[in-house]
């Protein structure tokens, strides 16, 4: 690997453990003042590592020189006084903190699993909630959590800086909860890792439609969740289940040359069997109790595609009835418009589209490619090519990346 993408990806997956940490030890009033350092450590990494090559441990150097812009910035801002006397000796230095290889394992994932949980506090609107954890722990910048927040840019800016605000207000020690901070905040945990896989497997950046790092960091701190007493939930289970069945497909997703691959055109024998079983095991475990959450329809849907030998012989009755549950639980426009792509499997493309003429689209569904993309497939299969013809040329012109527009291309073009 190259180091630009050793740095890129490595940074992302430490990205959360350093902001969490560091946090941990100075407070939330000096969360700007932690990202900052952060970051610093990572435009460092990209001078130096080039020249002087990469280091033997790479997340020690990074905690380093993270630990060491912190503190001199602590020093030089209050001069050794009240926040360093609170915080750590007088005499402190940037070399008296340890690498993250000496903190144990458990300080670590209990320090991110906190910071999970205070991004979602419940006196801030969801959207900020969604919006802080993303930036926090997942390294996304403003212009990925943008996209996957349908809002502008400027909108993403204000919600993190008033999340922050409210943060530095509420406590000063940002990671200390209650119990019951845990049972009430699970919910907005478990969206922020489900929209960070969504953008793991459908990536908002040009250059990189399958981000397999964010994946395996969006599982990893769902797992943390999961096998912890505060996150343990059937609910946690079966988005895990959802994870690793998405996962099981995602390496025959790409062809050799990276453009995107559909259903259909995906070679089966290179889904990783071991994972979709492991799927199945979460999926199983999230049966326990009476709960049954999206998590489970979307769990669902992707065990039927993942069980079935071709899509000619998926069951996409079950998959209907789990998106038309989808449709009462967690009201979508997506929703809907996975249900009509099922009913075409089932009925035909006229009765797909049937029920697309009872939609009334969202402004933000109107203007993404998808809902165009859909309707120019289905008129196509129904026998109107220049209706379908329409429809594709919208939806290639408002597609985000190149690797999506050559899939459309191929898919919509006669």
């Amino acid at each position: 690997m190259s180091t630009e993408g050793l740095v890129d990806n490595f940074f992302r997956h430490e990205y959360g453990r350093m902001v969490s940490v560091l946090a941990r030890r100075v407070g939330a009033r000096e969360l700007d003042a932690v990202e900052d350092a952060v970051q610093s450590a990572l435009v460092k990494a990209l001078d130096t590592w080039p020249v002087a090559g990469q280091p033997d441990n790479p997340s020690a150097w990074l905690f380093r020189v993270a630990s060491n812009r912190l503190l001199g910035e602590l020093r030089q801002r209050n001069r050794r006084g009240r926040l360093l006397e609170q915080h750590g000796r007088d005499d402190a230095t940037a070399s008296d903190v340890p690498p993250p290889t000496a903190f144990l394992a458990d300080e670590v994932r209990d320090d991110m699993l906190r910071m999970l949980f205070a991004c979602c506090d419940e006196s801030l609107p969801v959207e900020s909630q969604l919006a802080l954890a993303l930036k926090l722990l997942c390294g996304f910048d403003i212009r990925e959590i943008a996209l996957r927040l349908f809002t502008s840019e400027a909108n993403v800016y204000k919600r993190i800086e008033r999340a922050r605000k409210r943060l530095r207000d509420r406590s000063p020690s940002i990671l200390d909860l209650a119990p019951d901070d845990f049972a009430t905040r699970l919910g907005a945990v478990l969206e922020v890792l489900y929209l960070m896989f969504t953008e793991a497997h459908l990536s908002s950046r040009a250059d990189e439609p399958i981000r397999r790092e964010l994946c395996d960091e969006a599982i990893r701190l769902a797992t943390l969740a999961a096998e912890h007493p505060l996150g343990r939930a059937p609910q946690t289970s079966a988005l895990l289940a959802l994870m690793h069945l998405h996962a099981a497909r995602m390496s025959a997703r790409e062809d050799p040359r990276g453009a995107l691959l559909l259903l259909e055109e995906q070679d089966r024998s290179l889904w990783d069997t071991k994972r979709i079983h492991l799927g199945l095991s979460w999926l199983a475990d999230a049966a326990r109790g009476d709960t049954y959450s999206r998590y489970h329809a979307e769990a669902a849907i992707a065990a039927e595609h993942c069980l079935a030998p071709s899509v000619a012989e998926t069951r996409w009755d079950k998959i209907e009835q789990s998106y038309a549950f989808l449709e009462t639980i967690a009201p979508s426009a997506m929703h809907a418009v996975n249900r009509a792509l099922a009913v075409a499997q089932l009925r035909g493309p006229g009765a797909g589209l049937a029920l697309l003429d009872q939609l009334e689209p969202p402004a933000w569904l109107r203007n993404s490619y998808v809902w165009p993309a859909v309707l120019s497939d289905l008129h196509r299969r129904a026998g109107d090519r220049e209706l379908a013809a329409s429809y594709a040329a919208q939806a290639i012109g408002q597609a985000p990346s190149d690797p999506i527009r050559a899939l459309l291309r191929r898919r919509l073009q006669p």
